[in-house]
């Protein structure tokens, strides 16, 4: 077994997605531990506390993350930053194909 592997959010090969609940963000990027098969993927979205995607983090502009990862930071097409969002409520919704998500934390990059 994988240090960190031992539960995860999975998704099967034709994909799932799901969006947790409001939380705040405490610090300036997103870092998650990932594992995806050869064909898998995941991308992120974060939201405001109602559900509307933050302006550059929709889905859409983060690049599909591939492989298996203890610490990947992710990105969107305007960068990783998302401190301007630091205190607020926000939301974040994932889509997954054949990839497993073990954790995930806001800190500072």
């Amino acid at each position: 077994l994988r240090q960190d592997g031992i539960a995860s959010l999975h998704a099967a090969m034709p994909g799932g997605e799901m969006t947790t609940r409001p939380f705040t963000i405490q610090g300036s990027e997103l870092v998650i531990k990932n594992a995806t098969s050869a064909a898998g993927s995941i991308q992120v979205e974060l939201q405001d506390a109602e559900g509307r995607p933050l302006p550059g983090r929709e889905l859409e502009s983060c690049p599909p993350i591939y492989g298996d990862e203890l610490a990947r930071v992710v990105a969107w097409e305007s960068g990783s930053d998302v401190g301007q969002w630091a205190g607020e409520p926000v939301r974040m919704r994932v889509r997954m194909s054949d990839a497993d998500l073990y954790s995930f934390q806001f800190r500072d990059g």
